[in-house]
Formats: structure tokens, C-alpha cells, sequence
């Protein structure tokens, strides 16, 4: 189970985040920790648009500088 960053939210809550530099955004890491520390949700950035999936918020490259 591999995670790049955790960070938290403003409620201090624990967000983990990973970022794809390829197509290829399969989350199984993602959905590990979702599972395993029952997170509410969890952030994917990689060159996909913005969306929501199965507890994963996807974000595009060009805004991680946001989150």
C-alpha cells in the first residue's frame, strides 16, 4: 500500500493524496486506505479532470497547487 502525501483537512481530518504522472490512474493504494482507516474520502491528482469516484477526488495537475 503506497501513499504520496497525507495531509489534513480543515477539520482536521486525515486526507490521503496520491499523484499519477501517467494514464493510468487505477487507485488501488486509494482504495486500501479507504478501507483499512475508513477515511470519508481520499484525493487522486493526476492529468484526468476533476471528478468524484468510490470516495476519490480526482484533480487535474494543473490545480495541485491548490490542494
Amino acid at each position: 500500500m503506497e501513499v504520496d502525501f497525507i495531509i489534513r483537512d480543515k477539520n482536521g481530518d486525515i486526507i490521503p493524496v496520491e499523484v499519477k504522472a501517467s494514464d493510468n490512474v487505477r487507485a488501488k493504494s486509494l482504495n486500501q486506505f479507504i478501507t483499512k482507516y475508513k477515511l470519508i474520502y481520499e484525493i487522486r491528482i493526476s492529468s484526468k479532470n476533476f471528478g468524484f469516484e468510490n470516495g476519490i477526488r480526482s484533480v487535474p495537475l494543473y490545480v495541485a497547487y491548490l490542494v
